[in-house]
């Protein structure tokens, strides 16, 4: 078995209009254009390549709850799959909990699947199966 590269690492952020100018100054990279995903109750870019800004929509959301615990900073970490489901299912026998047992639609119309932090030594792992556009 080969190991998954890393995709993207995401930062929680109270808002992408103050995040972003800040981020695109420190990595000089440009941002992509804003994303909603509703149906995981937030707003994203990508600063280059692998680095995401997620912002909640609603304060009662998980990034938006994360945000009330943590304050802003790392969110999750996020690896690249060729095979979702396979990955998903490989993880889940080697003892790793999913939360999303069955791949979900994810930014720029890639496929992504969460492991809980309970069984990824505190951290939320997500995985990502690329389809659509790649981020500039």
């Amino acid at each position: 078995m080969t190991g998954l590269p890393l995709h993207h690492v995401a930062l929680a952020v109270e808002s992408l209009e103050t995040a972003v100018p800040l981020y695109e100054s420190i990595t000089g990279s440009g941002s992509s254009p804003i994303e909603t995903l509703a149906t995981q109750g937030v707003r994203v870019t990508f600063i280059g390549h692998q680095l995401e800004l997620i912002e909640p929509l609603e304060e009662d959301s998980g990034v938006g709850r994360f945000l009330a615990r943590n304050g802003p900073g790392l969110h999750h970490i996020a690896f690249t799959s060729a095979d979702l489901q396979a990955d998903l299912e490989r993880l889940a026998a080697e003892g790793y909990e999913r939360i999303d047992p069955v791949p979900r639609p994810g930014a720029f119309g890639h496929r992504v699947a969460f492991l809980h932090p309970r069984s990824t030594g505190r951290v939320l792992v997500e995985l990502v199966e690329e389809h659509g556009v790649t981020p500039p």
